[in-house]
């Protein structure tokens, strides 16, 4: 088996962390025993894009049981918890390539060996796999049944494509369904992004103020985590909509030149390029924190920080000084990538146990149906999304009422006024 992880010998301590997670993940646990009963994708070759981590030992499990030949590469050069990789490959049998820190050059090239399975499904997150097939590998397209994408980012590009018509096979947008952005994106980035910044900083959030540039689910997670730890929270947005719901959230809502002077932490959640530039830099404070919780690092202009700073001074884990050319120093967390994994573990486990069932469900679905898709970005069936949150309640001990025939009839009528 090919396989490229950083040691082999960490397999042992993966395999003790996964059993951890996995004992939050009832929902995964129940899709898996059913796979391993019915072998949906029996046959199925299945490349996946994803962080590395506890949470995806469980769903490579679930999709292994399922019959599906798997190949895993890392989403993201900082996001890979080695000892994971390693077990997944020693224990699991599965070809992995993920090396914590890798460099672009390697990161892509494990998504390369990821794609030699000439895969029937692709399974992303932040859509690099999918846009490797389109742009360097066409030889691939017509042996693809259709793919998944998980996250916000991932989304927006392959949106983008479909508008453009050069999207290629079927997509379902995982990230969009109930079950995931609800909880993932909100409550799973909102608890990790603060964990990754308390433990490359050891700062104190009480009464310090922490900035949100963005206001969809994942910056409503983080900026009532923030408050919930005593900061007083600026949100700044681009969209009128959620500015104004930010506002009658009881957050202070104004433009990155207004925050910029004034925060202590700043985190961005966006999808979107250059959020925090140059001026913004040379604006800030003194000791100033900033890091990013959105998929790719874009989000802050890194090339303008260069530019206007001494070369960076590692000065704790994950924590790089940048002094700038004014005689202030600005600390970036996790080279600005992805600060809850870059910093911390990701994700709580039983988030991700919702996140993973779409995933899970999701490639069922297009093995079963890829002949009817067409070539545009689907949203998760409706009916797996209540599924996996009945499913969810069901593990959690929680009981909810049912319609009456009825209240089923007075739902589905137009004639039954006051």
């Amino acid at each position: 088996m090919n396989y490229d992880v950083k040691d082999i010998y960490l397999a042992d301590k993966g395999a003790l962390r996964v059993e951890w997670a996995m004992r939050e993940m009832p929902v995964l646990a129940s899709i898996s025993q059913r796979f391993a009963k019915e072998k949906p994708l029996a046959g199925v070759r299945l490349a996946a894009c994803l962080h590395v981590t506890t949470e995806t030992a469980a769903l490579m499990k679930t999709l292994k049981a399922g019959g599906a030949a798997l190949a895993l590469c890392a989403s993201n050069p900082l996001s890979t918890q080695d000892d994971v990789a390693a077990y997944l490959a020693k224990y699991e049998e599965i070809p992995v390539f993920a090396i914590k820190g890798e460099d672009g050059d390697t990161y892509y090239r494990h998504i390369n060996q990821a794609l030699d399975l000439k895969p029937h499904l692709t399974m992303d997150d932040g859509a690099d796999l999918v846009f490797t097939v389109h742009s360097k590998r066409q030889e691939l397209i017509d042996g693809i049944w259709g793919g998944t994408e998980e996250t916000t980012t991932g989304v927006i590009r392959l949106k983008a494509m479909s508008k453009d018509g050069v999207l290629r096979y079927p997509m379902i947008a995982v990230n969009d369904a109930h079950t995931k952005y609800l909880f993932d994106n909100r409550y799973g980035t909102g608890q990790s992004t603060i964990d990754g910044i308390m433990r490359a900083t050891n700062r104190l959030f009480s009464g310090s103020v922490f900035v949100v540039a963005g206001y969809g689910w994942c910056g409503r997670g983080l900026a009532m985590r923030a408050q919930g730890m005593g900061a007083r929270v600026i949100i700044t947005e681009v969209n009128p909509l959620k500015a104004l719901e930010a506002v009658m959230d009881g957050y202070q809502v104004m433009p990155m030149s207004q925050a910029a002077p004034i925060g202590d932490f700043f985190c961005t959640v966006t999808g979107d390029i250059n959020v925090i530039r140059e001026e913004h830099f040379l604006a800030m404070k003194d000791g100033a924190i900033c890091c990013n919780s959105g998929h790719f690092n874009v989000e802050l202009d890194l090339e303008a920080l260069a530019r206007i700073s001494a070369p960076p001074r590692p000065i704790r884990e994950s924590v790089q000084e940048f002094k700038l050319k004014n005689g202030k120093s600005i600390f970036l967390l996790g080279e600005g990538r992805l600060v809850n994994l870059a910093a911390a573990e990701g994700h709580p486990s039983v988030v991700m146990d919702m996140s993973f069932a779409n995933q899970s469900l999701a490639s069922e679905f297009i093995a079963k149906n890829h002949d009817k898709l067409e070539k545009k970005v689907y949203p998760m069936p409706a009916a797996i999304d209540q599924e996996i949150a009945r499913l969810k309640l069901a593990a959690m001990g929680v009981a909810i009422d049912t319609l009456t025939p009825e209240q089923e009839k007075y739902l589905a009528s137009y004639d039954l006024g006051t």
